[in-house]
Parts: C-alpha cells; structure tokens; sequence
C-alpha cells in the first residue's frame, strides 16, 4: 500500500508540530502539507523545519481546500469553528478526518455528525491509549457501584487552555453516564460557588484547574460511604496524542464505510 498522505491543520502549534513529527516518524506516512490562518507569520515556511526535523521540501499554506484535495488525511487539533469548515472539506474529498478539537458545541457536533455520512471521521478528546483504557474502566466502575457513590471529575491542564472542562474530563463524564444509564447533559455539576446547597445525587462533578506548563491530569473519583476509589491519569508528553491520532488515521484509511468514529474503536475497546 502507498504511504498515507496527511496534512496538519494548525501546523505552526504546540500540537501541529508534535502531529508532524508523529507523522513523520511512522513509517507509512507522509506529510503533504499544513495549514495555518492567513497572515500567520508561519506562512510559506518548511513545515520540517518549524517541527524542527529539518527541511522536508513542504511548506505552510492557508489554501485548505487545495491542500485537503491532495491528502488522504487530516489531522486537526484546532479549533471549533476551524474544526467544522474542515469537516465540511473533508466530506466533499472523502477523505479520513482526524479531530482532537475540544471545545465544540452541540451545533458543531451536529456538523460533524453531517460531515461523517460522507467523510471517515475519528473524534474524540484524548487521543492517547492509557486515557482511553481509564474511558473504558470508568464506564465499567460506574456501572458496578449504585449512585451511593458520588462522581466526580477532576482536570488540571496548563495556563494557555481556553475551554473548561476539558475535553478529556467530558469524555470520562459521558463514559461514567453510560455505565449509570443517565445523560451527562441531565446530570452534571460544574460551577460551585457560593451557598450551593448539598450534592444532588447522581450528578456527575467536574472541577476544572488550570497553572503552569502541566500537559494534562485527570481523576476520576468514586467517593461512596466510608470508601473512595480514585482512577488517575497524568500526561507528561504531548507526543502520545500526536501518535494516537496517526494510529486513528492510520485506522481510519481501512475503514470501507464512512461515519463518526471514538479512539475506543481504533483501539478496539
């Protein structure tokens, strides 16, 4: 088979450059190309060189629709309104659209959703292998333990992240609702402040911290009478979403029918 041809949206970001050298170094894979916002100073530049591999003949372009008719994948940790106009190039290309975007709203969920009728999509908020194991085990703990058990879900991430809670925290809330056969939306707390009044129960609690340079940790935690379990786990490299999200691309190029895929099915879990 020839080597997947990727491009990089957001290329000139912590997170593009870390996709271009997951990409790079996975044998199999090419990068074509990268997009950035028009007037962005990265414009024009060799994307090797901004992922500091050296030159690679490839150069930074804010032409989306040119560069998404070239490739075979896109990998795209950007933001919601990018995410959506990608999902939309995407789906006209049938191409496979990797999406690490968080943030998103239910209108943009439901474009993406429209998008994957024609598109090959993989979409979720972390893409690394131990937090979608913790996604699986979460989902099964909830499930064991009745709502004596409270659940909360604890987040830290560096200073520079925008959205609250993260991506990762709403994607265990969801997997703790399946495993108690609630709705996230319908069960959740997530601003406390103030004479709040006691817990409702069966809520699921979510506690957003933000400080320095930290990658990403997430708690889980099961809080019952006279017991607690707690399921923790910490990033220390930004490299093991990048690599998660090639694996999805990789994945997602054998798929014979287009829809809106989880890493949990890459991973098969």
């Amino acid at each position: 088979m020839s080597e997947l041809k990727i491009a990089v949206m957001g290329v000139a970001g912590r997170m593009g450059r870390e996709l271009v050298r997951a990409a790079m170094s996975q044998p199999g894979c090419t990068v074509v190309g990268g997009i950035e916002r028009d007037r962005s100073e990265a414009i024009g530049q060799d994307i090797g060189t901004l992922a500091g591999l050296g030159p690679i003949g490839v150069n930074v372009t804010s032409d989306a629709l040119e560069l998404i008719a070239r490739s075979e994948a896109i990998l795209d940790f950007t933001s919601p309104a990018a995410t959506v106009e990608f999902a939309g190039l995407a789906a006209n290309a049938r191409i496979v659209h990797v999406i690490g975007t968080t943030g998103l709203s239910d209108s943009d969920e439901a474009a993406i959703a429209a998008a994957g009728r024609h598109a090959t999509i993989v979409k979720a908020g972390n893409m690394s292998l131990g937090v979608n194991l913790l996604t699986a085990i979460t989902r099964r703990v909830a499930q064991a333990l009745d709502a004596e058990f409270d659940i909360e879900i604890v987040e830290m991430h560096h200073k520079h992240k925008v959205d609250a809670p993260s991506g990762t925290a709403l994607m265990l809330g969801h997997a703790a609702a399946a495993g108690r056969e609630i709705t996230l939306k319908e069960h959740t707390a997530r601003a406390r402040d103030g004479h709040t009044g006691s817990r409702r129960t069966g809520d699921i609690g979510f506690a957003s911290l933000r400080g320095g340079d930290v990658i990403g940790d997430h708690t889980v935690i099961f809080a019952g009478p006279g017991e607690r379990i707690e399921l923790t786990h910490r990033a220390t490299d930004r490299s093991i979403f990048a690599r998660g999200a090639v694996k999805a691309a990789i994945w997602g190029r054998g798929k014979a029918s287009p829809g809106v895929y989880a890493m949990t099915d890459v991973l098969g879990l």
